[in-house]
């Protein structure tokens, strides 16, 4: 255990900045994954086939492909990445920010599609009951709809950490593998995968997120399973 403790401070610094990064990716991600997952559960609109494809695409293009129209778009040259730049000072490109950016593209469907099939369990009728007292649609939401989708929104929380834990191509090729600025933990354990005797540093780097990615799973089941009862309680 002393050998799996025993990092670097680059190696640690790699461990924080990608709870870091995940951390952040979450929780911007959340308020734009439950509205798109209610769109996606409840809307009837033209293109809605055509958002559900564009809000799944990250998960099978290359994630290289991905990173590379996040640097096109969000880079210092790119359209909007010019215009955050000139007029708020907000740059993406080779910072953690885009990092951030980068985890929570490729983590968002992932995100959406859990949210999204805890809205489509929800009975109907208990939001109609609602709504035959004189409840409005927002007050129906957040005292009927919401309660009954915790489940389905941790989990999918926590999904979209560990996916953004795990997030490599699109975050290498958008913010390069720069040591306390963008090296997340997979770039560490490729930067040690890359240069001799660096076998030990990848092992370590490689079960703490393993370790890491097990235990917000576990969390995101005991936490859903909790939710679950007490809102059968209720």
């Amino acid at each position: 255990m002393q050998w799996l403790l025993d990092l670097t401070p680059d190696e640690w610094d790699a461990v924080r900045l990608s709870i870091k990064v995940s951390a952040v990716a979450m929780v911007f991600s959340l308020p734009p994954g439950i509205i798109i997952a209610l769109l996606l559960a409840r809307g009837r609109f033209w293109g809605k086939s055509i958002l559900n494809g564009i809000v799944h695409l990250p998960l099978i293009l290359p994630p290289v492909v991905t990173g590379y129209l996040l640097l096109i778009t969000f880079g210092r040259r790119g359209p909007v990445g010019a215009f955050l730049d000139q007029h708020f000072g907000i740059v993406f490109s080779f910072r953690w920010t885009g990092a951030a950016l980068a985890c929570g593209i490729m983590a968002f469907p992932l995100m959406v599609r859990a949210i999204r099939l805890s809205i489509e369990a929800v009975d109907r009728k208990l939001e109609a009951a609602a709504g035959t007292l004189g409840a409005n649609p927002l007050w129906v939401f957040g005292t009927i709809t919401l309660p009954l989708i915790l489940p389905g929104i941790v989990a999918g929380m926590i999904l979209a950490f560990a996916k953004a834990m795990g997030e490599f191509g699109a975050t290498i090729t958008f913010v390069s593998n720069i040591p306390g600025e963008t090296q997340t933990l997979p770039s560490a354990i490729y930067t040690f995968t890359q240069v001799p005797g660096g076998n030990a540093g990848a092992l370590r780097l490689t079960i703490i997120s393993i370790i890491i990615a097990m235990a917000a799973l576990v969390a995101s089941e005991v936490v859903a399973r909790r939710i679950s009862r007490r809102i059968e309680i209720e």
